[in-house]
């Protein structure tokens, strides 16, 4: 099945640039565009896509706002910003709520593709610039209940990179439980994504940044 992509933006042109190439790879399906956060919200919930592009600077509803409430209202849901802004306030307020990447609009297409299929499979990636910024301002949970054994080699794994797969394959467990797993962690930490998850593991020394 291909993974289903929603695209958002408020310039047509760059939805428009962005579908045609994204379309050449068989392995992705454009269900959808909006150009705006409300636009989105309504079309994340009729069209269901895996993963959903999403700019943050749009009038109406920006992306920021629009990814938070896409996030609670359809977890499953991964939102990729794509932004021509990386300053602090943006990349901080974009990862808490709850997007799983951040890369700016002069990405080339093979590593756009290879974001949107990495999203996908929930694994979170970030370059050093964005890891160092994100684990100097996202605040560590307040009293968050306490992770099981298991809980936290999957959030050892999931914080190294590693998909839903071949975390159950390092674990011996099947993708299924992993996910389970994985909806725990975040609901005990009181977390929106697993790039949260991440920064979480970084910041209390579960895994090196």
């Amino acid at each position: 099945m291909p993974i289903r992509v929603l695209l958002v933006d408020d310039h047509r042109v760059v939805r428009q640039g962005l579908h045609m190439f994204l379309r050449q790879d068989p392995e992705l399906e454009i269900v959808g565009e909006a150009a705006n956060g409300v636009e989105a919200v309504r079309l994340v919930h009729q069209l269901k896509p895996d993963v959903v592009l999403m700019d943050l600077l749009m009038p109406e509803m920006d992306g920021i706002t629009a990814t938070g409430i896409i996030k609670h209202e359809l977890p499953d849901v991964e939102v990729v910003a794509l932004t021509s802004v990386l300053e602090d306030g943006s990349v901080v307020g974009a990862i808490r709520a709850g997007a799983i990447g951040y890369l700016l609009k002069d990405t080339d297409a093979d590593e756009l593709t290879r974001a949107i299929k990495a999203a996908a499979a929930g694994q979170v990636q970030m370059s050093p610039t964005v890891l160092a910024r994100l684990t100097r301002e996202i605040k560590l949970p307040e009293s968050p209940e306490k992770l099981t054994g298991r809980e936290i080699e999957v959030l050892r794994l999931l914080a190294k990179g590693l998909s839903n797969r071949e975390i159950g394959l390092e674990l011996g467990i099947v993708e299924k439980t992993v996910k389970t797993h994985v909806s725990s962690i975040l609901g005990k930490l009181n977390l929106l994504s697993r790039t949260q998850a991440t920064l979480y593991a970084v910041r209390t020394g579960l895994v090196d940044a």
